[in-house]
């Protein structure tokens, strides 16, 4: 499972049981059932591990929003049972935006599937790293 991590949409993505294809899954509201929803998820599909993205700066630097993704990450491994693994996502929001411009996506719709979409790019990366 491929997670794009933000305050107020948070992308999901799977892959096959090869691990061979990324696909976006769904967006879910960043609320008080994220954890519940996501475990739904981990239990439905029968997920092996949490690809989650960690947006570094340009220069693999903290900030601000890295300090967030590191806080949901723990809280998200005080409650499932797989392995949650960081993810560089430097560029996978212009990547996505750049992948649904060239689909014939337009703006208002970009923004209700962005974060799935970036979700799968975060999950594609960490699984063409891993052969």
């Amino acid at each position: 499972m491929g997670i794009d991590f933000g305050t107020v949409r948070i992308g999901i993505a799977l892959s096959d049981p090869l691990q061979i294809i990324s696909q976006p899954f769904k967006v879910i509201l960043n609320t008080g059932s994220t954890i519940s929803e996501i475990r739904k998820i981990i239990k439905s599909e029968e997920v092996g591990k949490i690809i989650l993205g960690l947006p570094l700066n340009l220069d693999g630097e903290d900030t601000k929003k890295t300090m967030e993704v590191r806080k949901f990450s723990e809280i998200l491994e005080s409650n499932v049972d797989i392995p949650v693994i960081f993810w560089d996502e430097r560029y996978t929001t212009v990547e996505a935006n750049e992948e649904l411009k060239y689909m014939g996506y337009g703006i208002a719709e970009s923004r209700k599937v962005i974060d799935k979409v970036a979700a799968s790019i975060i999950l594609k990366s960490y699984m063409e790293n891993q052969a």
